[in-house]
């Protein structure tokens, strides 16, 4: 009897390549002729979270273009992130707090499980396992039949395949 094959499907972000995209917005705004003089700043807040400050919101929303643009030269998926819809009055500057999206939560974990189920080939099985979801079948074409589905369906997630076996 053949042996069960499985994968992981989860939501992690690389901390490095995040800050390496920050270091670089961050060298791009101080040196880029539009941003002198504007106060505009990206800085790490707390653990999971970036804030952009700057004197008006059109420079706010300018760097944090740079910012996504910086990320997706990394090879990261916007849907990491988690900003604001528009900036914030502070005194004379205008805030923009930018969260970190990582791990899947159970709601978004039953979705992808449910879409298995009802769309996926027969056998395969998927399992909730704290912020990530196995995936496990007989057979490996199915398994990957399951990767396309999750991948051509567009949850507010990125999404990564791991511990393929």
């Amino acid at each position: 009897m053949a042996a069960e094959s499985s994968f992981d499907v989860v939501s992690k972000l690389d901390r490095q390549e995040v800050d390496n995209a920050l270091n670089q917005t961050a060298k791009e705004l101080a040196q880029r002729f539009d941003f002198k003089g504007t106060g505009t700043t990206i800085a790490w807040q707390g653990e999971d979270g970036i804030e952009i400050k700057g004197n008006s919101e059109e420079r706010v929303n300018a760097a944090l273009d740079v910012f996504k643009e910086k990320l997706v030269k990394r090879k990261l998926s916007l849907k990491i992130l988690d900003a604001a819809d528009e900036p914030k009055p502070s005194g004379k500057e205008y805030r923009l707090p930018v969260g970190l999206k990582e791990g899947i939560t159970s709601e978004d974990a039953k979705k992808i499980s449910k879409l298995i189920r009802d769309e996926g080939p027969k056998g395969v099985k998927a399992q909730i396992q704290g912020d990530e979801l196995r995936v496990s079948s007989k057979k490996k074409d199915d398994l990957q039949n399951v990767q396309n589905l999750i991948k051509e369906k567009d949850f507010d997630l990125a999404l990564q395949f791991v511990n393929y076996r």
